[in-house]
Order: structure tokens, then C-alpha cells, then sequence
């Protein structure tokens, strides 16, 4: 996606909410934590990711406005992409690589779709920070040095357009069926087709936010209910293009990119958990197997 684009659909989300910046208020803050530590347990691939989002509007009745930019998320994502053995890799294992991003992304409804339209500024290499602090955690644990680090993905700034749109479907008071399509341009290029599956009251009428890792689904603003849910979901992409798995490197990207996930939430009068599970597929075909990934938040008052 080319700059013009990018500052075109910031400008015009931005500008939206500006122009109706009166009467705006917080309506609530969504994150998640990825690392295969809480999943396979295993220091590889998608190895930790990690978002943080923002979410203002003039206010929430349970369902999306019927235009955009009236509810604004500001979303921080970070994230590292490692071989298998950041010592010794493989022959033709991935590289490493580090992200940060920052975007602004609008949730409205159309037509009975509902619809997630933004734009990320996604930062790419050492200059994130990431890799030298990932090297003090592992001198401060007394770990192996990573060597992997000098052929990492270097430096870049990658636009990054996403858009999202599903539909809900009530299978029952307590249980729905949402299937969603989506399209991402920008550090990574593809289009990806899936579902997911709610059981519970939790959750429901609230904002879910989509990870970008792991596609589960995450609350940013929370309804009254309390106790369990359950969630189920999958999807399959094309990948077009990977600057994490760069075609100069080497790299033939796998036909399908495929999830797996299912998690719990529970929620009491203050305090709300989330944990989940997603198998990731092979994201190239040197890549032997797939890995699972944990998810989880917490918020925990006393």
C-alpha cells in the first residue's frame, strides 16, 4: 500500500472522529498477550506478539454505529518472529524479525455487515528496540545469546491497510455463528475466509477486537454480564506477499495459512480472564510443522 494511501484512510478516519469530537468519551481498552510459552511452550516461530487497543466514541448501546467514525480504536501491536533456534537455525529456517505498529481502525455497520476499516504504520527491524531487549532478558536469565540477529529483517516503514467484514447469527440466546472475510495490504499482503463460534452471554453485545497473530477475538468494550463464555473460531488465507518471509531471501510461502483457536473467558463483578489456545499452520514450506500459541489477559481489582 503506497503512503498517499495510507495518510488518504488515516486522514479520513481521523477526520471523521474529529470532526465529531464533541461529546466523545473513553468507551473502554482491549489487550491480549500471545506467546507459545502459554501453548506449546516451545521458543519459536511466532513466538510473542502482544496488542494494545483504545477505543472512543460518543457513546455504546450494545450494538455498532451505523457509520464510520464514530467509534475510533487506536491499536499498538508488537511482536517478534524467531527460527526455531536462535543459536544454531536450521538451513532455511526463517529469519528473525521484530515489529511495532500504531493504527487507527473504525468499527461501524453496513447493510447488516458488521465492518473493521484502518490503517497501521507498521515499524519493522532493530529499530524497534525489540531485539536488543530480547538479548538483555536472556543475559539477565542467564540464557543463550541469540546469534540470529544479524541476519535479521532490517529497518523499515510498511502502510498497512486492513479491512474486516462479518456477520452475526444467532443459533440460540446464548450461542453465534459469525463468519467474517478479510483483506490486509501492506507488510504482509492476503486475503483470509473464517468463523467464529460464541457460547455464553459474556461478551456478547460488547466490541471484539480481532489479534492479528492468532485471530482471537478480544474484548474492548465490556457489557454487564457476568460468568463463562467459550469461543471457537478458524480461518484460511492466501498470502500474496510476506516481508517477514521475503521472496529474495528464498522463501515459498505455503497456498493456505491456516488457524485454529478456542479459548474461555469468565467474568466476575471486577475482575474478567481470558485464555486461549490456536494452532498456527505452516506459514512456508521449509517451515516442518505447525506450532500452538497461548493468548491470554488479565484483569485482576481487588
Amino acid at each position: 500500500m503506497r503512503p498517499f494511501g495510507f495518510f488518504l484512510i488515516l486522514s479520513l478516519i481521523c477526520g471523521t472522529a474529529c470532526a465529531q469530537a464533541q461529546g466523545r468519551e473513553a468507551l473502554g481498552w482491549g489487550r491480549l498477550l500471545n506467546n507459545d510459552v502459554f501453548g506449546d511452550g516451545q521458543d519459536r516461530w511466532q513466538t510473542g506478539s502482544g496488542v494494545v487497543s483504545k477505543v472512543t466514541g460518543p457513546g455504546w448501546n450494545g450494538a455498532l454505529p451505523g457509520r464510520a467514525g464514530d467509534i475510533v480504536e487506536l491499536r499498538f501491536r508488537g511482536g517478534i518472529v524467531a527460527p526455531a533456534n536462535l543459536v544454531n537455525p536450521a538451513p532455511g529456517d526463517r529469519r528473525y524479525a521484530a515489529m511495532l505498529s500504531l493504527g487507527a481502525h473504525t468499527h461501524f455497520e453496513l447493510r447488516g455487515a458488521e465492518i473493521s476499516l484502518g490503517v497501521d504504520l507498521v515499524v519493522t527491524g532493530p529499530q524497534t528496540g525489540l531485539p536488543s531487549l530480547q538479548r538483555e532478558i536472556h543475559k539477565l536469565l542467564d540464557q543463550p545469546m541469540p546469534t540470529v540477529l544479524g541476519a535479521q529483517i532490517p529497518n523499515g516503514i510498511h502502510p498497512t491497510f486492513l479491512l474486516e467484514a462479518g456477520r452475526s447469527y444467532e443459533i440460540s440466546p446464548s450461542a453465534a455463528f459469525r463468519p467474517f472475510v478479510e483483506l490486509q495490504a501492506g507488510v504482509e499482503t492476503l486475503a483470509r475466509i473464517g468463523a467464529d463460534l460464541h457460547f455464553g452471554l459474556v461478551g456478547r453485545d460488547e466490541l471484539l477486537l480481532r489479534d492479528g497473530t492468532t485471530g482471537q477475538r478480544y474484548r474492548a468494550i465490556r457489557g454487564a454480564h457476568v460468568g463463562w463464555a467459550a469461543v471457537l473460531g478458524g480461518d484460511i488465507a492466501h498470502v500474496l506477499h510476506s516481508t517477514y518471509l521475503p521472496a529474495s531471501s528464498g522463501y515459498s510461502l505455503t497456498d493456505a495459512r491456516t488457524r485454529l483457536r478456542a479459548g474461555v473467558h469468565w467474568q466476575g463483578e471486577n475482575s474478567s480472564v481470558f485464555y486461549g489456545l490456536t494452532w498456527l499452520g505452516e506459514e512456508f514450506t521449509a517451515q516442518p510443522e505447525g506450532q500452538v500459541v497461548g493468548s491470554m489477559r488479565l484483569n485482576i481489582a481487588f
